[in-house]
C-alpha cells in the first residue's frame, strides 16, 4: 500500500499547480457541507485520496463509500464538512482525481469480468502508458478495480522488448545480459514467435510476453509449450490492442497475463459534481 504521505505529497503538488497565484474569486470563510455526487454508474476509486487531502486541510469527511464499491447516477459517495474556502480550494483538485481514478477501476473492472468469465485464473494488468505525475493513482485504481498493477517503474523487473534486442544483437545475448545484471528481478521478455518463446523458456526467463500478435498465433505458442512439457516452467502475458471488445478472445488463448494501456490511456472520466448543501 502506497504511504499516507507520499499521496499528501503529490495532492500538495497539484493543488500548487492551481493555486500557483492563489485564488482569485473571493468567497465567505465558514463552516459548510458539501457532498460528492455521482452523475455515471460505475465503480468508485480514490475515496482514501479524496479523504487524505480534506482531512490534509481540516476538513471532516462525514461519512463515504469505499473504494471499490459500486455507484449509480445520483448516488452520495462522500460527504464532507469545514472551511468553505479550503472546500473550494480543494473541489476541483479533488473531483479530478476521484473521475478519473473511478474511470479507470470501471474499465479494469469490466475486462476483469469479461476474461475470467472464459479464463478464471487470467490476470489484467495494466502498463505504463499512463499520465506523468498521475502514475501511483492510476496504478491504484486499476488495483480498485480488480486488476494487476504490472510495473510501477523501470527498476520493478527486467523487460526486454524489441529495441532492447535489436540493441543487443539477438534474443539470447539480450537475455544473457539481463540474467547478469541482477539475481534478484524476474526477467520479461517480448517474443514474436514460437520460435523465439521456446529460445526464451530455455534461456530461464520468467515471463515471455506475446505482443501485438492475433489470438490464434497467440494459442499456438500455448499450446507449443504444453507439448514441449514448458508450460509450467514460464508466465505467458498477452498485450497490444486488447481493449474490452476483445479481451475475452485474448483470455480464452490460455494466457496467465493480460496487459493493457487502453485502461489507463483510454478510460472515460467518471462524472462527479461536488454542491455545498
Amino acid at each position: 500500500m502506497i504511504p499516507d504521505f507520499i499521496i499528501k505529497k503529490k495532492i500538495l503538488e497539484y493543488l500548487e499547480e492551481d493555486l500557483y497565484y492563489g485564488d482569485a474569486t473571493y468567497t465567505e470563510d465558514k463552516k459548510v457541507r458539501a457532498k460528492i455526487i455521482s452523475k455515471d454508474s460505475g465503480v468508485v476509486a480514490g475515496i482514501r485520496v479524496a479523504k487524505i487531502a480534506f482531512e490534509s486541510f481540516g476538513i471532516n469527511v462525514l461519512n463515504s463509500v469505499e473504494d471499490g464499491d459500486p455507484i449509480g447516477r445520483g448516488d452520495i459517495i462522500m460527504e464532507v464538512e469545514g472551511s468553505s474556502r479550503n472546500i473550494l480550494m480543494l473541489e476541483r483538485t479533488v473531483l479530478n482525481i476521484l473521475m478519473r481514478m473511478s474511470g479507470i477501476a470501471t474499465v479494469t473492472a469490466e475486462m476483469v469480468e469479461k476474461a475470467r468469465s472464459v479464463n478464471p485464473k487470467v490476470r489484467i494488468a495494466s502498463t505504463r502508458k499512463t499520465t506523468p505525475g498521475f502514475r501511483i493513482f492510476e496504478k491504484m485504481a486499476v488495483e480498485i478495480g480488480g486488476g494487476d498493477t504490472h510495473r510501477f517503474g523501470l527498476g520493478d523487473c527486467v523487460l526486454i522488448k524489441d529495441n532492447h534486442i535489436a540493441v543487443a544483437g539477438d534474443l539470447v545475448k539480450a537475455i544473457r545480459l539481463a540474467k547478469s545484471a541482477s539475481f534478484t528481478k524476474k526477467i520479461e521478455v517480448e517474443v514474436r514467435s514460437v520460435e523465439e518463446a521456446l529460445i526464451a523458456v530455455k534461456e530461464g526467463v520468467d515471463i515471455i510476453m506475446l505482443d501485438n500478435l492475433k489470438p490464434r498465433e497467440i494459442k499456438d505458442v500455448v499450446e507449443t509449450l504444453e507439448r514441449e512439457g514448458l508450460r509450467e516452467r514460464i508466465l505467458v502475458e498477452a498485450s497490444g490492442g486488447i481493449t474490452p471488445k476483445n479481451v475475452k478472445k485474448y483470455a480464452k488463448t490460455g494466457v496467465d497475463v493480460i496487459s493493457s494501456g487502453y485502461i489507463t490511456h483510454s478510460a472515460k472520466a467518471l462524472d462527479l459534481s461536488l454542491t455545498v448543501v
